[in-house]
């Protein structure tokens, strides 16, 4: 249905500890990469975050979402153990006007504070940064990728409905799973849509459509489009 739109990546740490926070970090990398490679116009809202501005990165994207687990010889472990870490990948179509998700402006809470930089010149002194709170659901949003505290703020609100669009559209199918009699799968350990193994061999799987290769550091490096396409 969005297939056509921008798209809001964000990827979060699972299970894991410090070695899935490094993991996290590792797929965000990987994205920004992949679409450096397409020449997509994209920018970092957070830390954790991306918002790709190619029209139709959310059509090409959307079959990223989900938990991705990584095995490998933890660099955080002094006896080199063999460790697994998962981290969960959310893609949103970013949609500025959402007609029929409705926001109140009492429903929001803002807090702003100064954009983190290199330093020098570009730090930022004044309070551009943004972190929203939606609460009736506390569901946040942090964006800090603009100069200017309004475009932050509006950013952040077109990252909330994208958000909640989402949150009704789950909803709606746990609904008619119900009504068939099924249960709705949970993320957790064992349901990755994704494995990247590093240690004993190495080997990229997708545990959807059964496509894999050996070239791992391709593939973490941007390389997606063998698991994009199929």
């Amino acid at each position: 249905m969005y297939n056509t739109h921008e798209a809001i990546l964000s990827v979060q740490a699972g299970a894991g500890g410090q070695d899935a926070e490094d993991w996290a970090r590792i797929l965000l990398r990987m994205y920004d990469r992949f679409m450096n490679k397409k020449g997509w116009k994209h920018s970092l809202v957070y830390h954790t975050t991306i918002h790709c501005k190619h029209a139709g990165a959310y059509g090409t994207l959307k079959g990223e979402k989900g938990v991705h687990r990584l095995v490998r010889i933890s660099p955080f472990s002094a006896k080199k153990l063999r460790h697994t870490s998962f981290a969960y990948v959310e893609v949103l179509p970013y949609l500025q006007e959402i007609k029929e998700i409705a926001v109140r402006d009492d429903e929001l809470d803002f807090d702003f504070s100064r954009a983190g930089g290199a330093g020098g010149q570009n730090v930022n002194k004044r309070a551009t940064a943004v972190r929203l709170t939606h609460k009736p659901t506390g569901i946040q949003v942090r964006v800090e990728t603009e100069r200017s505290q309004a475009d932050n703020r509006a950013q952040a609100v077109a990252i909330l409905k994208a958000k909640l669009l989402q949150m009704r559209e789950e909803q709606r199918e746990r609904e008619l799973k119900g009504l068939k009699g099924e249960a709705p799968v949970k993320i957790e350990w064992g349901n990755q849509i994704r494995s990247y193994v590093l240690h004993p061999y190495k080997m990229v799987k997708d545990h959807r459509t059964g496509t894999k290769t050996a070239k791992v550091e391709e593939i973490l490096d941007g390389d997606l489009d063998i698991f994009i396409n199929a």
